[in-house]
């Protein structure tokens, strides 16, 4: 099992990017499970179809322990596992605390050993990367933290947060870097930007995804690039990212 995790500042673009990878991935046979680490619970819309589904917080609030795997998971385009983890109710408690329950939940369920996934992604919230936050990086979950951003200044002091952050942990055993992935928004010397991001992180860029108008016309459809337009240049991006993070994670291709 590959367990990936994906970050990057919020809005940009970073649940289009990897609903769009985990469908690339499904395509191509694999058993995947996309799991939402955003308190707006939104990571999988484009997978499912739905305006949204039950968050687990939400069902441990209402049932405690009595819930179900079923209750917690939601099948997606190519049979894509997805779940949100959700957030506090507004004004109590704490977004990351939320996540840590959340993840909990999903291992004491057995969530792993029942639906047995090829590869597990967790799409993470960036703009902080503390306490719940941090989770996915933690032994036992993700092996790989990618991190997605823009030539925008803020996208990219995010990224060098998220970064220093994953190194602060690499003592523990946690995930290692696995590379940067540059969603473009055509700003001024934005792949310049970003090259030296990676460097100074001691990362490189492992692909570059084109600011295309497929990808708002997929999501106005409320699907993926991959389902909506499947031969479009824009799908062919995304099953070339799928491709590289198996080939980052050590998975060999044919």
């Amino acid at each position: 099992m590959i367990k990936i995790a994906v970050y990057g500042k919020g809005g940009i673009g970073k649940s289009t990017t990897v609903s769009n990878v985990s469908a690339a991935l499904a395509d191509m046979g694999l058993r995947v499970m996309q799991i939402g680490c955003d308190p707006k619970a939104d990571s999988t819309v484009s997978l499912h179809g739905r305006d949204r589904i039950p968050t687990v917080l939400e069902l441990v609030r209402e049932k405690k322990n009595d819930i179900t795997l079923e209750e917690m998971t939601t099948p997606g385009y190519g049979g894509v596992i997805c779940v949100e983890a959700g957030g506090p109710q507004p004004g109590l408690g704490c977004a990351g605390r939320g996540i840590i329950a959340a993840l909990e939940k999903l291992a004491e369920k057995g969530a792993y050993e029942t639906f047995r996934p090829d590869v597990v992604i967790y799409d993470v919230l960036g703009d902080v990367v503390c306490g719940g936050f941090s989770m996915p990086m933690r032994s036992g979950y993700a092996d790989r933290i990618f991190v997605i951003t823009s030539g925008e200044n803020m996208a990219i002091h995010a990224a060098a947060n998220i970064a220093m952050a994953v190194e602060s942990f690499k003592g523990r055993g946690y995930a290692r870097l696995g590379g940067v992935i540059l969603n473009r928004r055509n700003v001024k010397n934005e792949e310049e930007k970003v090259q030296e991001l990676a460097e100074d992180i001691g990362s490189s860029v492992i692909a570059a995804l084109s600011r295309s108008e497929t990808v708002q016309q997929a999501e106005e459809l409320g699907k993926t690039v991959i389902e909506a337009f499947p031969d479009s240049a824009m799908a062919g991006e995304y099953r070339a990212l799928a491709r590289k993070l198996l080939e980052v994670c050590g998975v060999p291709l044919c």
